[in-house]
């Protein structure tokens, strides 16, 4: 059994210039569409982000709380 020989074609991908601006679109308006999207999910963002503020706070209280034992 002999091998025969396959031609291959070789595909070449190369960008246009009328095509390379796919990016900006994403971040045309970011403040607006957050705007949005928090505007339309207010509950769920308020859900998440109360936990880890009230977290941050009890922390800084009991931290300047142990400063004060120290200190006397």
């Amino acid at each position: 059994m002999g091998k025969t020989p396959v031609r291959m074609k070789a595909v070449v991908y190369a960008l246009s210039p009328f095509q390379q601006k796919v990016m900006p679109g994403l971040w045309k308006d970011l403040p607006g569409k957050i705007h949005h999207k928090v505007s339309e999910n207010w509950l769920s963002a308020t859900l998440l982000v109360s936990p880890l503020v009230g977290v941050y706070a009890y922390v800084q209280h009991y931290q300047e709380k142990e400063k004060m034992e120290h200190r006397y």
